[in-house]
């Protein structure tokens, strides 16, 4: 019991990273607006926790994550600005032409970030890294349009990210990461649905 305390003190970061990003996963299900405070205190605590693991592309998305959190916020609240949905943003369907968009941001993101992780980190898991990084962009920003098919990213960027914080000894946040790509599953699904009744 001494150790785990002991563990528990000398890890609060990555541990309070952990519970509010399970409370942030639980309320984007139910997209509540408490997603984006919640969102905004784990990236916060996961700036550290990662910096010191020498994650530096996923301390870097923290800060995006900040950003995207106050935006996601905002439209949440206040949807497209149409007076027709009453200020709620709706779950929609990503268009064909959005996929495009979103798969030209994601390769030029990744190739970006690749490139800065090799050449002036000592990132030892630079590609993957990159690779989990550029698409996390995407997918939170899908999360603030509530575009659907977001949860389908979360599934695959969730399960390669829990194999990264296995390999570098982030235990706290490899349980978070398990419970997360669960999650994304459940999202899909309880997002469909919301999806079939507003239509």
């Amino acid at each position: 019991m001494t150790e785990i305390l002991s563990w528990l003190q000398e890890h609060w970061e990555e541990v309070s990273g952990t519970i509010s990003g399970l409370a942030y996963l639980y309320f984007s299900i139910r997209q509540s607006i408490w997603t984006w405070p919640l969102g905004l205190l784990s990236s916060a605590l996961y700036v550290y926790v990662f910096f010191v693991s020498k994650f530096y592309a996923d301390m870097g998305l923290q800060f995006y994550y900040v950003v995207i959190s106050i935006y996601g916020w905002y439209a949440w609240l206040h949807g497209n600005g149409k007076s027709d949905n009453h200020g709620e943003l709706k779950v929609s369907r990503t268009s064909f032409v959005l996929w495009v968009k979103l798969f030209i941001v994601n390769l030029l993101l990744y190739v970006g970030i690749a490139y800065i992780l090799i050449n002036f980190t000592d990132s030892p898991v630079p590609y993957w890294d990159s690779f989990t990084t550029a698409l996390s962009i995407v997918a939170t920003w899908m999360l603030a349009r509530k575009k659907f098919e977001h949860w389908l990213l979360w599934v695959v960027i969730d399960a390669v990210s829990l194999g990264l914080y296995i390999y570098k000894g982030l235990y706290a946040t490899t349980v978070l990461f398990f419970v997360y790509t669960v999650m994304a599953v459940v999202g899909f699904i309880e997002w469909r649905k919301d999806l079939a009744n507003n239509r």
